[in-house]
């Protein structure tokens, strides 16, 4: 059934009288006439220098919309969940408004006594959770009070989220995986409120990894860098790929315009321009290469 159709007679039963032809879109009209012409249910008729739309049988038209909308926004519970109302109003739970109410931000704790507050009364006890199940999940949204006192890490690919060896030693944080783009409800969640003293975010040094920065950059309240990996001039040349740079060539292009106008720290525009210089792009995974892996660069 169509969409247009649907969204087209919705507006045409809560007019009162005539619909002028301006109140629907070119795909909605196209859809009005087809159904005037099949059912002569609705008929279109010239006013002054326009058209109108006049309903001429509405049981007719309401019948064809019960159809395609099994039932009417109003008449559904208001804590019902956004899919499942899309199912009752659309046949469709991907139709309308798709978004969900939660992220769930997966978490690792490195170190000892880390953890994270909503308010005076909840506490997620990170660094146990981590040695008893492997990980913790906070079901976030951006008007939500989340916050912890050490910094949070973001790591593009699940290898680092699974064995955190490579950080720093001495590490006391929390790290997240979140794979490939950052998603937008966790963007939202951090630009809301500052989450954490700082943000560090580990990504493959390839045109996706370095938008997500500059995304971060635009929109995190907490500061936030992006992490280099010791010895990383030297990893790059050994073990960087010419065909990841080329499939994230026009990515990298916008990436580094963007963080060039928004003045990211000169170590990373060192490395945006050694990796244009190279022609070579450089994945996470070469952080157990490293010269001094578990150890904090000098």
């Amino acid at each position: 059934m169509s969409r247009s159709l649907a969204a087209a007679l919705v507006r045409l039963l809560e007019a009162s009288g005539d619909a002028p032809a301006s109140l629907f879109t070119e795909a909605q009209k196209k859809a009005l006439d087809e159904l005037g012409r099949r059912t002569g249910a609705l008929a279109a008729r010239p006013q002054g220098r326009g058209v109108v739309y006049r309903v001429t049988h509405r049981a007719a038209l309401e019948s064809v919309l019960r159809t395609m909308r099994p039932d009417a926004p109003r008449t559904l519970p208001e804590d019902l969940p956004r899919r499942a109302a899309n199912v009752a109003t659309h046949r469709d739970s991907k139709a309308g408004v798709t978004s969900h109410d939660f992220h769930y931000l997966l978490l690792k704790a490195s170190g000892e006594d880390v953890c994270w507050r909503h308010g005076p009364g909840r506490i997620l006890e990170l660094s146990p959770v981590t040695a008893a199940a492997g990980a913790g999940v906070l079901a976030i949204r951006p008007e939500d009070n989340w916050q912890s006192d050490e910094p949070l890490w973001l790591v593009e690919n699940q290898a680092l989220f699974d064995r955190m060896d490579w950080l720093p030693a001495g590490t006391r944080a929390s790290v997240a995986y979140y794979g490939g783009q950052i998603p937008a409800r966790l963007l939202s969640w951090l630009a809301r409120d500052s989450r954490a003293p700082e943000l560090i975010l580990f990504a493959d040094y390839d045109g996706v990894g370095l938008q997500n920065y500059a995304r971060l950059l635009e929109h995190s309240r907490t500061p936030c860098s992006f992490w280099l990996m010791p010895g990383w001039e030297d990893l790059l040349l050994r073990y960087g790929g010419q065909a990841i740079w080329r499939d994230n060539h026009a990515a990298f292009m916008a990436a580094t315009a963007r963080l060039d106008a928004l003045g990211a720290p000169g170590e990373v525009l060192a490395l945006c321009r050694a990796m244009s210089r190279e022609g070579l792009a450089l994945e996470q995974e070469a952080v157990w290469h490293a010269l001094s892996p578990g150890q904090a660069a000098d």
